[in-house]
Formats: C-alpha cells, sequence, structure tokens
C-alpha cells in the first residue's frame, strides 16, 4: 500500500501573489516538501508568496523553523518576499518562540497579509527567458543571449563573468541530464542573475580532488567569480542560479 501522505498543498495566483494552503500534518517527514513548494512557488516570478499555515497539524514546534528554511533558500535569488498568515494565537507564538518571525512577517488573516503585500513598493526586475535545444549548438547560443540582453541591459562589464557562467551551467545540463536548458537572466539595475533550469532534480556538486586543486573548473570557477550561486526546486526539476555584482567584473 502506498504511503499517504501527510501533508497537502492548494495554490492560487492573484493580483500577481500566490497562495499556498498548507493543511495535514508537518514534521521530519513532511518539512522537506513543505520548503520546496515555498520555493517553486517563490521561482515563478511572482511578487510575494503567501503561506497560509492555519490547517497544520504541527506536533513538534521546531518544525516550525523550515519557514524561515524557505526564506533563507530565496533570500539571495529570487529575492520573492514570504509572508505567513496563523490565525490561532499559539501558532504565532510558537513561530515567535522559534525565531521563524525574525525571517518571515506573520499575519493573523489573509487580509492582513494582502493589505501589507499592497502597501509595499513594488520590487523593479527585468527579465528575459529562453529555451535552448538539448544539444552543443546551445553554448554559442546561450553566450550570445547573455551577451545581446546585458548589452540593451547596460550591464556591459558584467559580459564576461556572465558568459563563463552560463557557459558552466549549461555544459552542466548537456553533460549530466538529457533536459534542454532553460535559461534565465534577471536584473534589479545592481545586480544580474543567470539562471538555467533542467528536468534532473539531482542537485550539482562541488568534487574537490586533485584535478580541480589544481586547475579549478566548472562550479568551483562560478563559485570563485560570483557574488552568490545555488540550486532551488523547481516543478520539472531544478534551477541553478548566480547572482553577479560590480564587484564581479573580469
Amino acid at each position: 500500500m502506498a504511503a499517504v501522505d501527510p501533508l497537502r498543498v492548494s495554490s492560487e495566483t492573484a493580483d500577481d501573489a500566490t497562495t499556498l494552503r498548507l493543511s495535514g500534518r508537518l514534521d521530519a517527514s513532511s518539512y522537506r516538501r513543505a520548503r520546496d513548494c515555498i520555493v517553486t512557488a517563490a521561482l515563478a516570478e511572482v511578487r510575494a508568496v503567501i503561506v497560509d499555515v492555519d490547517g497544520l497539524d504541527v506536533p513538534d514546534e521546531s518544525a516550525w523553523a523550515v519557514f524561515a528554511s524557505a526564506y533563507w533558500h530565496i533570500t539571495r535569488w529570487p529575492e520573492v518576499p514570504i509572508l505567513l498568515v496563523c490565525g490561532a494565537q499559539p501558532g504565532r507564538r510558537a513561530l515567535a518562540r522559534n525565531g521563524v518571525s525574525r525571517f518571515v512577517p506573520v499575519y493573523a488573516s489573509h487580509d492582513a497579509a494582502q493589505r501589507a503585500l499592497a502597501t509595499a513598493p513594488p520590487g523593479l526586475r527585468r527579465r528575459v527567458r529562453a529555451q535552448l535545444p538539448a544539444g552543443t549548438a546551445s553554448l554559442p547560443r546561450a553566450r550570445r543571449l547573455v551577451a545581446d540582453v546585458l548589452a540593451r541591459w547596460s550591464q556591459e562589464e558584467l559580459i564576461g563573468v556572465a558568459k563563463v557562467v552560463i557557459t558552466t551551467f549549461v555544459e552542466n545540463v548537456l553533460v549530466h541530464t538529457d533536459s534542454a536548458p532553460g535559461v534565465r537572466l534577471e536584473t534589479d539595475g545592481q545586480t544580474v542573475t543567470v539562471a538555467v533550469e533542467d528536468d534532473d532534480p539531482a542537485p550539482p556538486t562541488l568534487r574537490e580532488d586533485r584535478e580541480a586543486a589544481a586547475a579549478p573548473a566548472g562550479l568551483h570557477t562560478v563559485a570563485r567569480l560570483v557574488r552568490a550561486w545555488g540550486t532551488a526546486p523547481s516543478p520539472a526539476g531544478k534551477t541553478v542560479w548566480a547572482v553577479l555584482g560590480p564587484e564581479n567584473r573580469i
């Protein structure tokens, strides 16, 4: 008999914000799924993710920390705010005791969360998406895309490092998966984010070996060249991303 999933998640998007309603049991067996659902929702280019937790049963209140974990996963990118809705005062107290409300604002109702969001200044981000073929022709196409888009955004000084990043990410997709790489470029005017999505949920790893120590390559090079990089779950698999700032010019 198949195991019953203790966590249920419903989702709806309106006014550029996604609301997730979580119900069932939040514990060690459902912790990661709860976090990944929030991160995945944040990747969908919405203004905010509102998480309604009124339907949750939390036997061990330390599991509330999943919402702080989700915050840390998306705070560098895509920088989408999370707002929690918890109508029960004991739940709000538990969230405060476990440090969650230090990072994620907690509201007593969905209407209160929406009012807070309505008064927040909108984030101004420019985005470009492109789907590349699952073949080596993707590599020069990805580099041309980066050069063209960053020139259009007046970010010419970051073209060199962005080409290194996009080449590494797309090459990893072609070598380690059967996926067609999906490219996403973003800027807030100060930084540039380069992200590549594939259909394999296995996260990339930095392998330390003698060859890597002698001549850093691949993700080792990316880690040294950018402000921050990481990976996030996506509906199809994963997204690997890197944030580039003015200090990363080469």
